[in-house]
């Protein structure tokens, strides 16, 4: 028998589906979990929130999203080049912002990284986009 939980697990990986991209694919030892999402802040957009695991010493291949990007490294370190701002090294603590269809990724260092990521993206759009 199908419970209650187990039906609502299924439909947000139905619902979330449409987030595994090719820069996932192209990205080994780079995993997104969604932690919620939910319409808005205006019509055609969506706010997505995602947990991002990168394994030592992976590197993100370079990506964009169809809107902004909003990230808080929890854990490890990643050094994240944002064409346009150049790159950063961040560390537990520190956040950054990635405007709407930029190009960016990086190498993550020696550590497990753990990045809190917030999208605003437009619906019906991969989340991101190998660039």
């Amino acid at each position: 028998m199908l419970s209650r939980r187990t039906f609502a697990a299924c439909a947000l990986c139905a619902a979330a589906g449409f987030l595994a991209t090719g820069v996932e694919a192209q990205t080994p030892g780079f995993k997104r979990t969604l932690l919620k999402q939910t319409d808005g802040p205006v019509d055609g957009y969506t706010t997505i929130e995602m947990r991002v695991e990168i394994d030592p010493n992976a590197t993100v291949a370079r990506h964009t999203h169809p809107g902004i990007e909003t990230g808080y490294v929890a854990e490890g370190g990643i050094e994240l080049t944002i064409d346009g701002q150049g790159t950063f090294k961040l560390g537990p603590g520190d956040g950054f912002q990635v405007p709407t269809g930029t190009p960016h990724g990086g190498p993550n260092g020696p550590a497990k990284s753990v990045v809190i990521s917030t999208y605003v993206v437009e619906k019906g759009k991969p989340l991101a986009s190998p660039a």
